[in-house]
């Protein structure tokens, strides 16, 4: 044949997009030419294949060869794109045929690979993104890389992975003469390395409280107060209440960390994410001119915990109101638009003023009102409604003295508990009930609805922090093992929405 058309895979951001690799050899002056929106890294992919060609003992076609890689109006990068072009040469100049003379039938196989100039496959960036996009679009689809890359993807359930040594090894396979062997999944899980435990943390009942809740319905969680009261010893404790993640959302997790460095190990516990408040708004929401996962992606299923809350950028706070709502985050760009996964749950701390003593009982603030009010406004109203529980922190008296407090382990079983009655129930966690199912999973009785409706009308509640409330009543129902929302866990779910005034942010006096 004069035509080969083969399947391979291009990258734009963690979306492994189908791209059909067609190679045509004719008649006319040597020439080599790619087309189809190739980066300066595919361009140079030219020399690599006629080098690997040659040194794998082929001939190198003199005719007119054209490689074109469709859509034309999708950006290729990197150097996957090598073994696809180059078998394809071999397969349009007649020198890939089984013992009949057939050629292969390729329909069902993608191929992805970089060639070393000796024909040696090098291994492939982000194997776990292609191998999962690959698996969901056709479950009948083998996918051969080089076998470092191999051995990751085989790590995908369900997915044929062949792990191809060279070039020649591939054509072998496809010429019926020695089949490639099939790759196992050589990436171990990650070493647990969740440290410290509730017990350490003295005092603070109702900050303690707060965090079982949101470990066991996914909430989102604000505490403020003084210096050295906790807020960041809680939060670090978080994770240690998460159930830990399922197989799927291993692989999600390590797909995106794959987009940035090599894949070692498959993560077991929840991601903890802590950036700087100096940290700029394409490294926390994701970026750049390759669009590469902020913290908010690499916080996929875990926790991202934001202290010093409103010394972050302004701008970077505000990108985050859409990913806590849709769980992804969109990064758009000339050469078009591409989404991160971002389902993470978000748990900050700050302080009551700029000095942070403000309202402690030993410390004098001396922070002129107008910069209080200025530090404050870095946090945005939207924002704040869009976290289910606020907290006060108080400065706690003879903390030294205070028995240690209930220890992670049994913190996690009821949290356990309560995760499985909502997967039971719903399917997800509370927090992302829909408006739509909160009549259905989480009615009210006439008494629950008269108090949310005096609360509404107290506070001037939006329609979104009337829905937490509920979602979060919800949560306090679950953890009790009760089916029916009372009265008595809505009124404690409104004891965590800020209150109304210059004290807004539930600060602590």
């Amino acid at each position: 044949m004069s035509l080969a058309v083969l399947a391979s895979r291009a990258l734009f951001g963690l979306q492994a997009r189908p791209v059909q690799v067609e190679v045509h050899v004719g008649n006319g002056l040597p020439a080599f030419s790619l087309v189809g929106l190739p980066g300066a890294g595919v361009r140079e992919s030219r020399e690599r294949v006629r080098s690997a060609i040659l040194n794998c003992g082929f001939e190198f076609p003199a005719g007119r060869i054209t490689a074109n890689l469709a859509p034309a109006d999708l950006p290729k990068e990197s150097g996957r794109f090598d073994l696809p072009i180059a078998l394809g040469v071999l397969l349009a100049s007649g020198q890939v045929v089984d013992a009949q003379g057939q050629g292969p039938d390729l329909r069902h196989y993608v191929l992805a690979g970089e060639l070393s100039l000796t024909g040696v496959l090098v291994p492939t960036d982000a194997a776990l993104a292609i191998a999962l996009a690959v698996a969901r679009d056709d479950p009948h689809a083998t996918l051969i890389l080089a076998p470092q890359a191999a051995g990751v993807a085989a790590c995908v359930p369900d997915l044929r992975v062949l792990a191809a040594v060279s070039l020649d090894a591939v054509v072998a396979h496809f010429a019926g003469r020695e089949p490639l062997p099939q790759a196992q999944a050589s990436v171990p899980d990650e070493p647990g390395g969740i440290t410290g435990c509730l017990a350490d943390v003295r005092g603070q009942a109702t900050a303690r409280r707060a965090l079982e809740l949101a470990a066991a319905g996914g909430h989102s969680l604000l505490m403020a107060g003084p210096p050295g009261v906790g807020k960041s010893m809680l939060a670090q404790r978080l994770p240690g209440l998460l159930p830990p993640l399922t197989r799927l959302q291993a692989l999600e997790v390590a797909a995106v960390r794959g987009l940035l460095q090599p894949v070692t190990a498959l993560p077991v516990e929840p991601p903890f994410r802590a950036p700087h408040h100096g940290a700029s708004m394409p490294a926390l929401v994701g970026g750049g001119a390759l669009p590469r996962p902020g913290e908010i992606s690499l916080a996929h299923h875990g926790v991202l915990f934001l202290d010093e809350l409103p010394e972050f950028e302004r701008r970077a706070l505000e990108a985050l109101r859409e990913p806590l709502e849709t769980g992804q985050v969109t990064v758009s760009r000339a050469a078009g638009s591409c989404r991160f996964p971002a389902r993470f749950q978000l748990v900050a701390a700050m302080n009551p003023c700029p000095c942070g003593w403000l309202g402690h009982p030993r410390q004098v603030c001396r922070c002129p009102q107008e910069r209080i009010v200025r530090y404050r406004a870095q946090v945005s109203g939207p924002l704040l409604d869009r976290i289910d529980l606020h907290v006060a922190l108080g400065v706690e008296q003879a903390w030294h003295q205070a028995a240690p407090g209930e220890p992670s382990a049994r913190v996690r079983e009821r949290v356990l508990a309560a995760r499985a009655r909502q997967l039971a129930r719903q399917g997800c966690v509370n927090a992302r009930l829909e408006a739509a199912d909160l009549a259905r999973y989480a009615p009210l009785d006439a008494q629950g609805e008269a108090l949310l409706a005096r609360t509404v009308d107290a506070l001037g509640l939006s329609a979104r922090a009337t829905q937490r409330i509920v979602r979060v009543a919800r949560t306090l129902a679950d953890v009790q093992g009760a089916d029916a929302l009372t009265a008595a866990h809505l009124a404690e779910a409104i004891q965590f929405r800020p209150q109304p005034g210059p004290r807004s942010l539930a600060l602590a006096s």
